[in-house]
């Protein structure tokens, strides 16, 4: 999530009004209905951690033990377990 000036985005009118309610603090406007964006979409973080595990779940299969596959991945045993089992 990116920050913007409200004064390079908005009218002065509205601008105005909002610091009735918030004078200098940071506000957050969600997206519309139906513009929700999940977790990760936007900077491709999810799509690396799928790809990420799907290797993970195929060392796996192929013999690597739980240990040495939390220490490669900077994982808990727990985490690796996680990912094992989905």
């Amino acid at each position: 999530m990116g920050y913007k000036n409200a004064n390079q985005v908005l009218p002065e009118e509205l601008i105005t009004q909002l610091q009735e309610y918030i004078d200098g603090e940071y506000l957050y406007i969600p997206r519309k209905k139906g513009n929700e964006r999940s977790w990760g979409e936007k900077s491709g973080t999810k799509e690396e951690l799928l790809m990420r595990n799907k290797i993970i779940h195929q060392k796996y299969r192929t013999g690597t033990n739980k240990e040495t596959l939390a220490e490669e991945y900077h994982l808990s045993i727990k985490s690796i377990e996680r990912i094992i089992y989905q």
